[in-house]
């Protein structure tokens, strides 16, 4: 039986995902406030995908990191066939409307297991926890929140995010800041990377990154596997 001694999580569709209706509601938002084309709520429904994907797409291809800011001004622009005046948008209001909607409408726990897995591996005492996502429309710092909000904060000894580091899974430097926060918090051990397992949904991002950097890997969730699996391994 494999011993790891560190598990590292990706957060998104890993360990939480969005509460449905704060999609909804943000749609709603961006066609009353930012639309003066005339689009279709459908219309602003696809921009928001739209750019969501071409950014994650950018983000695991260059290893750079679109910060939320900049998405949003992108959704405003696609909506507005380009013609927007983006110079009066004021995007630190608009980013604390959208976090204020957030917590309205907290993300959810992935699922009923999470929270169970996640304890059953803390009370094992000779492991640590850490979280490395990527982020899109919502930053570190407000997913540090919703962290708190949840009662998950308290099982990871650090958190790293693409935004704060400027870079993105599968990035190979992110990955070793990662590595090396592991072994700061544990110097009394002699942690190696084969006792390391990253566990995230996007076979690039998670598994080719981990991979690369000499880590054990787990997809869980985009496939039949279950976060469950991880007390078994």
């Amino acid at each position: 039986m494999q011993i790891y001694h560190h598990y590292s999580f990706d957060l998104w569709l890993t360990l939480i995902k969005s509460n449905p209706y704060f999609k909804i509601e943000r749609t709603k938002i961006f066609h009353r406030d930012f639309n003066p084309a005339g689009k279709s709520i459908d219309d602003v429904a696809r921009a928001f995908r739209q750019v969501d994907l071409m950014c994650n797409a950018v983000n695991e291809r260059t290893g750079k990191n679109i910060d939320a800011d900049e998405m949003y001004l992108m959704v405003i622009s696609m909506i507005n066939d380009n013609q927007y005046p983006l110079a009066d948008i004021d995007v630190d209001k608009l980013y604390l409307d959208m976090e204020k909607l957030l917590f309205y409408y907290l993300p959810v726990v992935y699922s009923p297991v999470t929270i169970d897995v996640l304890h059953t591996l803390k009370q094992k005492g000779d492991c640590t926890l850490s979280i490395l996502s990527n982020t899109g429309f919502i930053k570190g710092e407000t997913l540090r929140k919703v962290m708190v909000n949840l009662g998950l904060h308290d099982f990871f000894s650090f958190q790293l995010y693409s935004d704060e580091e400027g870079m993105s899974k599968p990035n190979q430097t992110l990955f070793n800041l990662m590595i090396q926060n592991v072994k700061d918090y544990n110097k009394t051990k002699q942690i190696k990377p084969e006792n390391i397992v990253h566990i995230g949904d996007n076979p690039k991002a998670d598994i080719e990154g981990a991979e690369a950097a000499g880590l054990k890997s787990l997809l869980v969730n985009s496939n039949t596997t279950s976060i469950l699996s991880l007390l078994s391994l």
